[in-house]
């Protein structure tokens, strides 16, 4: 991983004006910005870069590596919180659980099961939907998210609050609106369906190039990286 050496004096103006901005957006949707957090993706910012991050006054970041969020949390310890944002894979859950606040990315009935054995309590995740459709990416097909629900339903520890998506790549961020309305109502949808077992209230969705767009379709948590960096 490359080094990164930017001031915390920049990342601080820069992180403030992306939080000005989830305001506005929130704003224009009616909504409250205290409903809506920031995650700082830190994919490229190696251990010691973070210290400009923790500097600037950052404090939840998401890893979408377990060896790196190993070696973070390792030297960082309780200075931040820690998201995993990435592709879990059921060998590496053992390994991110303790880790972690939440896990974005719950997308195998294999995680759901290792998250069931090694949790010491109830954890709240967050189910992955490939809302593209696309055969690269992970994450349930929604059409299939009911089934995958019924299929880890008799966990007691494994808690669903709500979805991840990564819309597909496209040239203007508004191009991405249809697929975060899609997975709002996919997640009210869900809300209804599952009451009494799961909530959907939170929604992972927008990144550096779009978190606007869904801050203003209801997104409740953006992950932002390389606008900072």
């Amino acid at each position: 991983m490359k080094k990164y050496e930017g001031s915390a004096e920049q990342v601080r103006e820069r992180f403030a004006e992306v939080c000005a901005r989830v305001a506005a957006a929130a704003r224009t949707a009616g909504r409250s910005a205290a409903d809506v957090e920031v995650l700082v993706a830190t994919k490229y910012v190696d251990v010691d870069g973070l210290a400009a991050l923790h500097e600037a006054g950052i404090r939840l970041i998401g890893e979408n590596r377990a060896q790196d969020l190993v070696e973070k949390q390792a030297r960082w310890g309780d200075a931040f919180t820690y998201d995993f944002i990435g592709h879990l894979q059921s060998r590496k859950t053992k390994v991110v659980l303790p880790l972690v606040r939440l896990i974005h990315s719950v997308a195998s009935l294999s995680v759901v099961d290792e998250i069931e054995r090694r949790a010491a309590g109830p954890r709240d995740v967050l189910l992955e939907v490939n809302i593209g459709g696309e055969q690269t990416k992970s994450g349930v097909a929604p059409e299939e998210v009911d089934r995958f629900l019924e299929a880890t339903a008799a966990a007691e520890k494994v808690r669903f609050c709500g979805l991840m998506c990564m819309p597909p790549l496209v040239e203007e961020a508004e191009q991405a609106r249809p697929y975060f309305a899609r997975t709002r109502e996919l997640a009210a949808r869900l809300s209804a369906d599952w009451a009494g077992k799961y909530t959907f209230r939170r929604l992972s969705m927008g990144t550096s190039a779009d978190y606007e767009v869904a801050v203003q379709e209801g997104a409740t948590i953006v992950r932002v990286g390389s606008v900072l960096f």
